[in-house]
């Protein structure tokens, strides 16, 4: 699969991730729920979600998972986030407090992280089997 096509289908996993997430959320803030466990919980399917669709769909990965591959997807997860954190805060220092801009910029660079950590680390051709 040619990059630009699998650009797209990630991010069309992503849009769907987002929707789905936003149903949990909304949900469980009627459940009663609060904000902080609901936000949790989204995250929680969010995750799932985007493993389940990325590996099959996105990167057309298959066979049985490894649990190494699951570990390597939350590595990827979890640096992704912390370069969002880390744009955020940059763009904070140049004056994007409180701004969608900055948090656009941040979405950005988690994206493109994702993107491309889970091509080349988590769902690379034939890793997964390894």
């Amino acid at each position: 699969m040619t990059l630009t096509m699998a650009a797209l289908r990630f991010g069309l996993v992503g849009v769907l991730n987002t929707i789905v997430g936003l149903a949990v959320i909304w949900a469980l803030l009627r459940l009663g729920v609060g904000d902080y466990p609901a936000n949790a919980c989204s995250y929680g399917v969010g995750v799932c979600c985007s493993f389940v669709l990325n590996r099959t769909w996105t990167f057309e990965v298959r066979g049985p998972v490894a649990s190494t591959e699951v570990a390597r997807f939350l590595t990827v997860f979890a640096l992704s986030y912390g370069a969002n954190l880390g744009m955020l805060t940059l763009m904070r220092g140049l004056g994007f407090a409180q701004s969608l801009i900055g948090q656009g910029a941040a979405m950005a660079v988690y994206s493109a992280c994702f993107f491309l950590l889970s091509r080349h680390f988590v769902f690379a051709p034939g890793r997964a089997a390894r």
